[in-house]
């Protein structure tokens, strides 16, 4: 389960394009905390602090309490935006999250094991239908992912969702049966190359 990590911020009292150009010259990201039905708050992060954070890994899954100016908001990552040539954060939105509340977050998902699947050791191909999957969960109980067990696996098996054991509190979003993966036999021997068109 993903821990509550502490993230610095101060209030940014303009919005606006200008104002957010402003904040990233001076080396900081801008960025909102909404929702509770509460007045959005404009608020702005160390560039270097949320850059690090983002590319650690598990960001839109992770619970924050961010401290703006001493006053601390419990929050989620909903979204964030990538500068389109350099990859590095140009803006960020945070959604309030109470104690005791569900959030809808997607999950990665890993395949574990394979090296104990009789299908992958002979050749076999795993077929990932799916790398995340969408979670309802306890905000403070969001898995940092949900591992699919391999081992016996053979040609022709499929991994569903519903087959998979989520952590206490934790459903799965979605309607029907997720498929996550497949086990698929190799291919026979290589086809004859296509012949030629004959040149005009």
């Amino acid at each position: 389960m993903t821990a509550i990590k502490e993230l610095k911020a101060v209030a940014r009292p303009r919005a606006g394009k200008g104002a957010a150009r402003a904040e990233r010259r001076a080396g900081r990201v801008p960025a909102v905390i909404y929702g509770e039905k509460q007045d959005p708050i404009t608020i702005s992060l160390d560039f270097i602090e949320i850059n690090k954070i983002i590319y650690a890994g598990h960001f839109l899954t992770t619970l924050f309490e961010v401290d703006v100016d001493g006053t601390k908001h419990r929050v989620i990552p909903r979204d964030y935006q990538l500068d389109v040539v350099k990859d590095f954060p140009v803006h960020v939105d945070f959604l309030r999250v109470s104690k005791g509340a569900t959030v809808t977050v997607e999950v990665p998902v890993h395949f574990v094991k394979q090296e104990a699947s009789p299908a992958l050791k002979s050749g076999g191909t795993l077929n990932v239908v799916a790398h995340t999957v969408e979670l309802e969960c306890p905000a403070e109980s969001i898995p940092e992912a949900i591992e699919v067990d391999l081992t016996g696996a053979a040609y022709g098996d499929a991994f569903h969702l519903s087959a998979q054991k989520l952590p206490a509190g934790v459903t799965w979003v979605g309607q029907g049966d997720d498929t996550l993966a497949t086990i698929v036999a190799p291919v026979g021997g290589e086809e004859e190359p296509a012949a030629e068109e004959p040149k005009a």
